[in-house]
């Protein structure tokens, strides 16, 4: 089972490099690109684990280890379930 999580900055910290992308396509002429948010892409592959366990260590994982919850916000989904 492969599982995506997806991190990013919560609406409320300021990402600078997010603006600086964002600046770049400006500057080639992409106005209109409103904003713009970096983030992380973790894909985890899991062996041995049911569905059920999955929805419940996920979260589990990416807020001990994945994220910093008190300026990132975390997503996931499973991609395929193998069973």
């Amino acid at each position: 089972m492969k599982v995506r999580i997806l991190v990013s900055l919560k609406e409320s910290v300021l990402d600078p490099q997010g603006q600086t992308v964002k600046n770049a396509l400006h500057t080639l002429s992409y106005n209109f690109i409103k904003d713009v948010r970096q983030g992380k892409v973790f894909e985890l592959e899991l062996d041995g684990v049911s569905r059920e366990e999955a929805q419940r260590i996920i979260p589990e994982i990416s807020d001990k280890v994945l994220a910093n919850p008190i300026i990132e916000r975390f997503s996931w989904q499973i991609l395929d379930d193998e069973r």
